[in-house]
């Protein structure tokens, strides 16, 4: 038998280092060759790194939440044959239970292992992906005595610091329902926890009931903020700490709007995509920056520096399965109304399966946020550092409104936008965000040139 070291391979794209964000094995698992090990991120891509060989898992090298450098040791696999460690070379020992990096290095057990020797084959090919995915199969285990793993009875109860048995899927399906593992009864094979268990988990029957039918629930669960979540903390943190916001909010009645829309996807031709009402609000600001340039606009707050922009390069904020991305119509100003609108769908959707590109993702000069049918009345948008205005879009409703002899129903929708007020001043927001209500009541303006 013989040892075989994955190091953290090269991403691509000048990445020296990435972050690991979720592991689909574990110490003494057997594993087969292409299978999901581990789900590493930079900036907003997900790469999964597959198995280069069968084998059996001997070592984690990192943490969920840490950031590797390329090249640096991530998994040891036991394998047939000699592996591509040096002979004598230090090895961690193979009942580890917890990854090197955290291993004291004062420890009994000795010294970190020595670098492993340059791997004899490539690095195995990567994958993006949306988000990590579990494994296809459920590790492969054995009764005999080097099976890596210790029998339990199903449902047995975990102390406060043993490690829950369970597959990525699951272990992500709880991180979401903020359900603490630990407190959840496995049924699988040696106390694994599957959805059936989380399911009647979510549905009480893991729970005694007190006299009154109600049950106090004391747990607190722990879940690290990694991967798109942490970088999205990271960025809001930015914005809101260096940037002074004025919001700014005026409805606009869109019952033209929606009739022309109407009519416009009814008649369209079939290798054109449905209209929203996204691609007349680009048009509609292109249409107001072309009055007011200063909005186009990414301050360098720290060289004091404003690079107003020629090209308008819409961000669109999406929110996708792993969470919020911003995906860029570049040069909206060079489109028309069905280009804002195929661009718009090919972006999402790329954004949505997790195949858009960095710099699809980047170089946005003024951003669009939507919730769609859930926009509510009133948001506070945070403006897209460095950007300097951000354009929310509110819920449509049916609302009464006094046209000067009776109230009669239209459609109204708010427009909630807010401005670096270092940059914009409250009359400059308001007359841009005017003149884009102005375009939209009155949406034939729109298609007007010069």
């Amino acid at each position: 038998m013989g040892e075989h070291i994955i190091k953290m391979p090269d991403v691509g794209e000048g990445i020296a280092e990435a972050e690991l964000v979720e592991w689909h094995i574990e110490v003494g698992q057997i594993v087969r060759e292409d299978a999901v090990l581990a789900a590493v991120m930079t900036d907003k891509a997900t790469v999964e790194i597959p198995s280069p060989a069968d084998g059996k898992v001997l070592w984690l090298g990192a943490e969920i939440g840490d950031v590797v450098s390329v090249g640096a040791p991530l998994i040891r696999l036991e394998v047939e044959g000699e592996g591509n460690v040096a002979a004598g070379a230090a090895a961690p020992a193979a009942a580890a239970s917890k990854p090197a990096a955290a291993q004291p290095a004062d420890e009994d057990d000795g010294a970190p292992p020595a670098a492993p020797a340059q791997a004899a084959e490539p690095a195995p090919e990567l994958k993006t992906v949306p988000k990590p995915q579990p494994a296809a199969k459920p590790p492969i285990t054995s009764s005999g005595a080097g099976a890596g793993t210790v029998a339990m009875a199903p449902g047995a109860p975990r102390g406060e610091h043993e490690k829950p048995i369970a597959s990525p899927a699951v272990r992500h399906r709880a991180r979401e329902a903020g359900v603490d593992l630990r407190q959840v009864r496995g049924t699988g094979p040696a106390g694994r926890i599957t959805h059936e268990d989380l399911d009647r988990f979510f549905a009480g029957k893991d729970q005694r009931p007190a006299a009154g039918g109600l049950v106090a629930d004391t747990s607190v669960s722990e879940i690290k903020v990694v991967g798109l979540r942490r970088r999205i903390a990271e960025q809001m943190a930015l914005s809101k700490s260096r940037i002074p916001h004025i919001t700014y909010v005026e409805e606009v009645d869109v019952t033209a709007l929606e009739e022309l829309r109407g009519k416009l996807n009814a008649e369209k031709r079939t290798d054109r995509p449905k209209l929203t009402i996204l691609p007349f609000l680009m048009r509609a600001m292109v249409k107001a920056i072309a009055e007011q340039p200063r909005l186009n606009s990414r301050y360098d707050d720290q060289a004091g520096v404003i690079h107003q922009h020629g090209g308008v390069h819409i961000g669109v904020a999406a929110q996708t399965p792993t969470g919020l991305v911003v995906p860029v119509v570049k040069h909206t100003e060079a489109r028309d109304l069905w280009a804002c609108a195929a661009e718009l769908s090919r972006l999402a959707e790329a954004a949505k399966n997790g195949t858009a590109t960095r710099e699809e993702l980047t170089g946005s000069t003024i951003t669009i946020t939507s919730l769609g049918a859930l926009g509510g009345v009133v948001t506070t948008p945070v403006i897209n550092h460095p950007e300097v205005a951000i354009v929310g879009v509110n819920k449509m409703m049916v609302r009464p409104v006094w046209d000067g002899s009776a109230f009669v129903p239209r459609k109204m929708m708010n427009l909630s936008s807010s401005f670096d007020h270092r940059v914009i001043d409250g009359w400059d927001a308001a007359v841009f965000v005017q003149r884009i209500k102005s375009l939209l009541e009155t949406p034939a303006t729109i298609f007007i040139e010069g």
